[in-house]
């Protein structure tokens, strides 16, 4: 029985970094970057990683930036920015096409760039900025 009982909960804590894992991986998006303009209506800036809801075609979007020091060291910080504001992000889609959800590697507001991946920035975007 205790050998069932740590067995059930070894697969339970291997589900669970599996589901993290995944999550924080660039698995669940697509590989093609696309753009999308929308006005910020929540600001989030904390782990695990900050967000943003921006409301742009099809409704209400989850915009998710790096963790929060690569947010914080692309510039983009508490204040920065505030609901309201027109966005443009630059990143990947998530692979499920009924979820309105981006991972961003380039968000621009009022003209400013702030690049939490730049290194994930294709050449052609990164010309426009």
């Amino acid at each position: 029985m205790r050998l069932r009982v740590i067995a059930a909960a070894a697969l339970t804590g291997a589900v669970a970094t599996a589901a993290a894992f995944a999550h924080h991986g660039w698995d669940w998006a697509q590989e093609e970057q696309t753009t999308l303009e929308g006005v910020i209506q929540e600001i989030y800036i904390g782990p695990p990683h900050p967000t943003l809801q921006v409301e742009a075609e099809g409704g209400s979007w989850t915009i998710e930036l790096g963790n929060p020091r690569r947010t914080e060291d692309s510039g983009f910080v508490e204040g920065v920015s505030q609901p309201g504001d027109a966005v443009t992000v630059l990143g990947h889609r998530t692979l499920d096409p009924e979820e309105l959800r981006m991972k961003a590697v380039r968000i621009t507001i009022d003209g400013v760039n702030y690049d939490p991946y730049p290194e994930r920035i294709e050449d052609e975007a990164q010309d426009q900025g």
